[in-house]
């Protein structure tokens, strides 16, 4: 039902959706970029249940407070402490062992401001759980949302990297003038 009205809400506003994950893939990990704008996690949640994929979200553990707290763990977040060194990766690697199906959303950039840099941890998690990396967009010229390829991480981050840069070539933020579209790959 949520997946039939998150078509109808998407559709209503001009927006359309493509992609899917394939079929047999239970644990994998989506980046999501461009992310300029909160209305990235509406589009994306919408897109997301239209889509018929069942995701977990991390997001900064200070606007867990309150019913908006409430709201947010019922919509498939995950709290997650930024401020120190906590071993996120482990954890998180852990998560996806114990699990029989598991699919984190993660957006590499890290925040709705301009990034210089993209966060590797998308990457290092995807590494050490032994699951693919799904390329997930929000393009606002185009008004669509989806999942793109499938990017089975071959331990070469630069190469890697450029696969997953391409893709996101094309695609345009809210605010553009926020979006860094060539992420400095830092040198080995």
């Amino acid at each position: 039902m949520i997946g039939f009205l998150s078509r109808i809400i998407l559709r209503i506003f001009g927006w359309h959706t493509s992609g899917a994950l394939p079929p047999g893939i239970r644990k994998a990990i989506i980046i999501v970029a461009p992310h300029t704008s909160s209305w990235d996690f509406v589009i994306g949640r919408l897109t997301f249940w239209a889509s018929r994929v069942k995701i977990k979200v991390l997001i900064k553990k200070e606007v867990f407070v309150g019913p908006f707290g409430w709201f947010l763990k019922r919509m498939g977040s995950l709290p997650v402490d930024r401020g120190k060194n906590n071993h996120l990766i482990e954890q998180l690697a852990a998560l996806y062992n114990e699990s029989d199906s598991l699919v984190v959303v993660i957006t590499p950039e890290g925040t709705r401001r301009m990034a210089k840099q993209w966060k590797k941890g998308f990457y290092m998690l995807a590494m050490a759980a032994n699951v693919p990396i799904a390329l997930a967009y929000i393009d606002y010229r185009e008004k669509s949302g989806g999942i793109g390829p499938i990017l089975y991480p071959t331990g070469d981050y630069n190469q890697d990297m450029e696969f997953i840069q391409d893709f996101y070539r094309n695609k345009t933020a809210k605010h553009p003038e926020f979006f860094n579209l060539s992420p400095q790959i830092p040198k080995k």
